[in-house]
Order: structure tokens, then C-alpha cells, then sequence
């Protein structure tokens, strides 16, 4: 294999300074980034001063500082996300924030859910489980992507979702969400989509896309940890749905107790599902900071280069890959194996944490990663055969 070392993005990238701030780079070669994003020492120190004031204050810290903190999450989340914070809800996962929005849609003439064979499974299994849906499954021809195409031939006057992935789990292909977003507008249908491999790794702004639903959170790209989950209503619709499934936190006077008053938020709080998680709130709030000062362009122009050595180096090495296209291709990198878990446990045992999938072992370089990192990682998967 050739060598190379790492350079800077730009003159405003401190490589170092931003590997410093994640410990795990320090004591491991941490590739595993779609499955869960390295923990901070600013999201520890979030959590810190979250701890503090519970050990100081107790429950009064609700009202004098940690309501303040999930609002001000939900406005840099909002702004990130390119959609506003009338139009974010904060719900503990993506299968609640999933079930939040089906049932808030009732079936009716309008009964079939199209999906994929490449989506997660907690997105089809929201329809699964109800007999009145029709649940239709898109074959993906080449188990790489969807062509947009495909969606447009399945999506119908009876279709009530179109509900996919932005970025597919097994195989790092992105759909182009805007062509999604017309296919189910023209057609009367609501878009729902699943992003939750998507922000942070790639560039996005939903008021632009026109999609109706998106879903996403902080537990991988966006660095801040599991327990929350972000849902993006298209603002024209907030006011029109009314959730069957709901809590305190989703009405408008919920310090009044009055359960014969219930009249829901008119923003999309009326989504939410109770009391948040408040050390991820923390969490997520220092690794959403991270992002943000890096910028979004440098993540994306960093993660490209360091994937491309990925795929060239473990190409050299004679790996078989599943890749997508250049232009519908990201940070996450199918290399075919034939024993995969063996291979994973192999890369933990010298310090190289990645992760597997029927077939394949999945590493995700991320912008604090180097291209030491990813060659020592084909390197080691490469001493182990298979």
C-alpha cells in the first residue's frame, strides 16, 4: 500500500485541536462512526454542569436552566437541519418519533406504505404490525441504492406514505430527497423519511427539500449520544395533524394539569412524548456545538477524502466492495468479507473498532478521523485473511 499523511481541510481546521477533544481517538482507531459518534470532553462538560445543578438545585433547575438548554438545542438543531424551530420536535428515539407521525395519520382510501429492502427495519415495521396498511417493498436491483424512477412507479392514488432512508445503513447510498418529496407530492401522498445515518455527514436543508417528515438524531454523526431523536414536520402540516399518541409536553398549558383542557401545542411540540433525556439534551448540545464550528463543508470535504482512501486502499488490499455511485456515495464503507463478526473482533483486538453487516464488515471514517487511521484499519483487516 502507498503512504501518505494527512493534511488540513483548510487554514480554519485545526485537526489536532478538534481530535483533542475526543478521548477515544487516543486510545483506539474509532471507525465506527454510523453506529454510534465519539463522545466529546465538551459533551462531558455539558453533562457535568447538568449533574452540578441537579446535585445544587434538584427539580428547580427545570425551570431556571434545563428547559433553557432543550430549547437551545432545538434552535441550533433547527438551523442545522435548514428547517425552523416551530417545525422540531425532540422525542426519546426515531421508532417513537416513527410512531408519532403514523399515528397521527389515520388510513383510509389511501392505504398503502411503500418502503425499501434497504431501509432499516423500524421503518417498515411501523406498518408491519397494522393490518388496514398495505405495505410495499421496493427492491433494490443492484442492493446498493433505489433509482428514483422505482419509487415513482410504485407510489399510487391509494399510497398514503412514501417512507425511506436518506442514507441506506448497509450500504452508504443517498437519496436524492427533493426528487422523493415531488414523487409523493404529485401523487397525494405524505414523504416520511428516516435520516438518522444522514445529518453530519452529509449537507442538507429540509425547508428546500419539501419533504413532510424527517427524522434524525444525535446518536451517530451528530456526536451527541443515544436517547433522543429529532422530527422535522413540514410547518403547513403541523397544525393539520393531531397525534393519537401523546404526553404532557405536547400540550399548550402543561403546568395547568388540567387533563379536560388538553388543546395540543400549535408548533410541532404537540409531537413530543414526555420528559426528555436530559443528560443527552447535554450531550447532544456539545457535539451539535463541534459540528457547527467545524462547518458542515469542511465535514463533507474531510469525510470524501478519507472514504476515497478507504476504497482505494481496501481495494488494493483485494477487498470486494458494495458501493454506491460517486455522486450518491458517503462515509459508510461495505467491505465484503466472509467472516465478518471474526473480522471485527480480530480489528478490536489491535485497537480498530468498526462494526459488521451480513456479509460485510462497515467501517465510517468521520471528519476527526486521518488518513493514518484508515490505513492502519485495512492494514490489520487485511493480516487477518477470510
Amino acid at each position: 500500500m502507498s503512504r501518505v499523511t494527512d493534511s488540513q481541510t483548510s487554514v480554519d481546521f485545526d485537526l489536532a485541536a478538534v481530535r483533542d477533544e475526543f478521548p477515544i481517538l487516543h486510545r483506539k482507531t474509532y471507525l465506527n462512526s454510523c453506529s454510534l459518534g465519539a463522545l466529546s470532553i465538551r459533551s462531558e462538560r455539558y453533562l457535568a454542569e447538568f449533574t452540578e445543578r441537579w446535585h445544587e438545585m434538584g427539580a428547580s433547575a427545570w425551570y431556571r436552566h434545563w428547559l433553557g438548554r432543550v430549547e437551545e438545542l432545538r434552535s441550533r438543531v433547527a438551523t442545522f437541519l435548514g428547517t425552523t424551530p416551530r417545525e422540531l420536535a425532540l422525542l426519546p428515539s426515531t421508532s417513537t418519533a416513527l410512531a408519532a407521525v403514523t399515528e397521527s395519520v389515520r388510513p383510509g382510501r389511501r392505504n398503502r406504505v411503500v418502503c425499501t429492502d434497504l431501509d432499516f427495519p423500524t421503518l417498515p415495521y411501523q406498518w408491519v404490525v397494522k393490518p388496514e396498511i398495505e405495505l410495499v417493498i421496493i427492491e433494490s436491483d443492484d442492493r446498493v441504492g433505489i433509482d428514483p424512477q422505482q419509487f415513482a412507479d410504485a407510489v399510487d392514488e391509494r399510497t398514503l406514505f412514501l417512507a425511506t432512508s436518506h442514507v441506506y445503513f448497509t450500504t452508504g447510498y443517498e437519496n436524492d430527497l427533493g426528487a422523493l418529496a415531488d414523487i409523493a407530492r404529485n401523487a397525494g401522498a405524505y414523504s416520511l423519511i428516516d435520516g438518522y445515518q444522514g445529518p453530519g455527514q452529509v449537507s442538507l436543508s429540509l425547508s428546500e427539500t419539501g419533504i413532510d417528515f424527517y427524522t434524525t438524531g444525535p446518536l451517530k454523526w451528530l456526536l451527541g449520544g443515544p436517547g433522543l431523536s429529532y422530527l422535522h414536520v413540514r410547518d403547513e402540516l403541523v397544525e393539520q395533524l393531531e397525534p393519537r399518541l401523546t404526553s404532557w409536553f405536547a400540550t399548550q398549558r402543561q403546568f395547568d394539569f388540567d387533563y379536560d383542557g388538553f388543546e395540543y401545542h400549535d408548533d410541532a411540540r404537540r409531537f413530543e412524548m414526555g420528559t426528555p433525556a436530559l443528560p443527552t439534551i447535554h450531550t447532544a448540545l456539545g457535539g451539535q456545538e463541534i459540528i457547527d464550528e467545524t462547518g458542515i463543508g469542511t465535514i463533507v470535504g474531510r469525510n470524501r477524502r478519507l472514504t476515497a482512501r478507504l476504497i482505494e486502499q481496501a481495494q488494493s488490499a483485494g477487498f470486494g466492495l458494495r458501493l454506491a455511485e460517486p455522486d450518491r456515495r458517503t462515509s459508510i464503507v461495505m467491505i465484503a468479507h466472509d467472516d465478518p463478526p471474526g473480522a471485527v473482533r480480530h480489528l478490536a483486538e489491535n485497537d480498530v473498532i468498526v462494526d459488521h453487516r451480513p456479509g460485510y464488515v462497515r467501517v465510517s471514517p468521520h471528519f476527526y478521523n486521518t488518513v493514518e487511521e484508515v490505513d492502519r484499519c485495512v492494514e490489520v483487516l487485511a493480516s487477518f485473511g477470510g
